[in-house]
């Protein structure tokens, strides 16, 4: 919601100077121009995009205009969940998490996380990190390097959007001179209907320049940037979850794995860690 607050703060400034140095909104609406550049910058982005990431992209624009991000909350749902996970592979072995991950949907231990549940690439990318610890086919240093190249993968995915967004944003000043010239050479057409309306073709030409312009600085470009932030996010959510699994299959206890987590993370999401420690020891203990 905050990002539509922003739009208007621009679209608002522009429009609200616009008129106090005496303009009139009525010349800049020219649907030729409207046309020229939203229709160029959206062949733009189809040109470049192929359709999963266009897909990608409509997702992306939905989130960062009415999603919210990784909270707090959200991270002190997650350690609980990982602490239950761990103390019961602690106290009854590993072989124990076997069956609630391979069906999490019907697990006890996550069933009581369904905020965590219903959000499939992290519960995808938690099961994933589990399975070889129980099936202990590979090493603790060789999980946390299996772990780090898959955030790597999603992290190269995750640019595609961003990079194309940033594409369409630098072209829309290009894509507004073309409508400017267009305008120019519709008005070289018009100069024996006397000045005033070489004056009207001029400034509809030049208000092709303004709308590319200014979409792009004021709403493409920021866009992607918030996108991209939102991007660092998630990753930092994966990046939360794999370090505390590496950290338990390196032999730490479950309350230390889940506190090398914690401190990784931001200021801004980084639950406390006396408040978290309290909760952690409040939950009821597995296989009791």
């Amino acid at each position: 919601m905050l990002i539509i607050v922003g739009g208007l703060i621009v679209f608002l400034s522009m429009l609200g100077g616009f008129l106090i140095a005496g303009g009139n909104p009525v010349v800049l609406l020219h649907v030729s121009e409207f046309v020229v550049i939203f229709g160029m910058a959206l062949g733009v982005l189809v040109i470049a995009s192929p359709v999963h990431v266009l897909k990608e992209i409509v997702h992306k624009i939905q989130v960062a205009m009415f999603g919210k991000g990784v909270s707090r909350e959200q991270y002190v749902e997650l350690m609980k969940l990982l602490y239950e996970l761990f103390l019961l592979g602690r106290r009854s072995g590993l072989i124990a998490l076997e069956e609630h991950v391979s069906n999490p949907s019907g697990s006890s231990v996550f069933s009581r996380y369904p905020g965590f549940l219903a959000h499939h690439v992290r519960k995808e990318f938690l099961i994933n990190a589990l399975k070889p610890v129980i099936d202990g086919r590979i090493k603790p240093d060789q999980l946390e390097e299996l772990m780090g190249a898959e955030l790597d993968a999603k992290e190269a995915e995750a640019e595609h959007p961003v990079h194309l967004i940033q594409l369409v944003g630098d072209s829309m000043p290009g894509i507004g001179i073309v409508a400017a010239v267009l305008g120019i050479i519709n008005t070289m057409g018009s100069i024996s209907e006397g000045p005033q309306a070489v004056g009207e073709k001029v400034a509809a030409a030049l208000t092709g320049t303004f709308l590319g312009i200014f979409a792009a600085y004021g709403f493409v470009n920021p866009m992607a940037i918030r996108i991209k932030a939102n991007d660092a996010a998630d990753l930092q959510y994966l990046r939360c979850i794999m370090i505390s699994v590496a950290g338990f299959a390196k032999g730490l206890a479950p309350i230390t794995a889940i506190e090398v987590a914690r401190r990784s993370l931001d200021h801004a999401t980084q639950p406390n860690g006396e408040e978290l420690e309290a909760l952690l020891k409040a939950l009821p203990v597995p296989g009791k």
